[in-house]
């Protein structure tokens, strides 16, 4: 077989396989928007695995890391099992002046599930054409004040921009919205721990 054509059909059954998924964290990011969550970044000891902060508290990454745990992946306990043997993978070090991960706090950093992306599953262009971002891609900008932030495709376009919809938690609680070129995008991911 052609190397073409085996690449081809790798491409579209490999989408396939992950179209359920991917269509399962959209819908575990809507149901995230039900939640009244107060915005709050404060350190919190919480267990391993498994911990959460409290559920009426949270920040963009919480958005992140309860639609992913409402599907049974838990990305404390992924992101910690890779920092311990990769530690200098991940920007602790040099953003936070850590020696060692930490399970309460690594994933809940954008940088640090940025590099967890990176490394488990698709790093994607950024692009500017809203067609490229599709239900369940993980996108990461950077907000004024140099304040970087994650959020969800969901599988909802809005009508009058054309944009896919984001979930995330910019202050004010999980949202659904118009903001997918609000910000300067700094990421584009997808990630199925299925695969």
């Amino acid at each position: 077989m052609k190397p073409l054509i085996l690449f081809t059909i790798l491409f579209f059954a490999s989408n396939l396989v992950s179209a359920p998924f991917n269509k399962a964290l959209s819908d575990a990011a809507i149901e995230r928007t039900k939640h009244d969550v107060q915005y709050d970044g404060a350190y919190v000891s919480i267990k391993y695995p498994n911990g959460d902060v409290p559920a009426d508290t949270g920040v963009c990454t919480d958005v992140v890391i309860r639609a992913y745990r409402s599907l049974g992946f838990d990305l404390q306990q992924l992101v910690h099992e890779d920092m311990i043997n990769n530690f200098k993978e991940y920007p602790s070090k040099r953003m936070w002046g850590m020696n060692r991960p930490d399970t309460n706090i690594d994933h809940r950093r954008v940088p640090n599930l940025q590099t967890f992306f990176k490394r488990h599953g698709d790093s994607l262009p950024i692009s500017l054409n809203p067609g490229a971002y599709k239900e369940g891609d993980l996108v990461t900008w950077l907000l004024p004040g140099n304040f970087p932030h994650i959020g969800i495709v969901i599988d909802k376009i809005d009508k009058n921009s054309g944009n896919p919809i984001i979930v995330h938690n910019i202050g004010r609680g999980p949202e659904a919205s118009d903001m997918l070129f609000s910000y300067k995008i700094t990421g584009h991911y997808r990630f199925d721990p299925t695969n």
